[in-house]
């Protein structure tokens, strides 16, 4: 699959460079999609007399605090374990099958949709979540074919077991665990129990 950019690796750098760049984009990409965007939706929503609905705001912020937590500490696993960032340009030289990363696929997209959702609930707005939910629609119809296509030529079939394994959307019951190679497995039990000594 021919992708519509290069994702090009992040340069070797300290685990606090990674983190503060992850951090600017995580800030960024809050701040136009889940703040600017919502409130021009909100304004329009009022210029042509859409109705709001009201719930108390404490679900709305809680919901939103609760997915960004989870946002961000996944996108630090990418700045801390895998060496790079969330970025297409200056992504992880790792595969990382860590923290949420074990029980679903794209934790930072799906946080990512769910907080568009609360922002919805905050304001009031009906228009903000439907906005928000088209957004998974976008990512998984846009962004995810070349994203795979990606990570299937960098990691190879380390990839490739993950994606069979774990879910993209609906967190699984039970976390990833690699498969471990049969040979590697031979050696192991080897190692674990030495052949006997054969009788006199």
């Amino acid at each position: 699959m021919r992708l519509p950019i290069t994702p090009q690796e992040a340069k070797s750098a300290p685990i606090w460079i990674n983190v503060a760049k992850t951090l600017i984009q995580i800030v960024l990409m809050w701040g136009f999609f889940l703040a600017l965007v919502p409130f021009l939706i909100s304004r329009l929503e009022t210029i042509f007399g859409i109705p709001r609905f009201h719930i108390p705001p404490w679900i709305g912020i809680g919901f939103f605090a609760l997915n960004g937590g989870i946002g961000i500490y996944s996108g630090m696993l990418f700045a801390v374990k895998g060496s790079g960032t969330p970025l297409p340009l200056d992504t992880t030289t790792r595969l990382v099958i860590l923290g949420p990363y074990r029980w679903v696929r794209n934790p930072m997209a799906i946080t990512g949709i769910l907080q568009g959702v609360a922002v919805g609930l905050t304001i009031g707005s009906w228009s903000t979540i439907v906005y928000s939910i088209s957004g998974a629609f976008a990512w998984h119809l846009i962004a995810r074919p070349w994203e795979e296509a990606d990570l299937v030529n960098r990691f190879g079939e380390s990839y490739l077991d993950y994606q069979q394994s774990i879910p993209l959307w609906l967190p699984t019951r039970t976390p990833y665990r690699p498969v471990v190679p049969e040979k590697a497995k031979s050696e192991e039990a080897n190692i674990q129990s030495p052949n006997p000594t054969p009788n006199a």
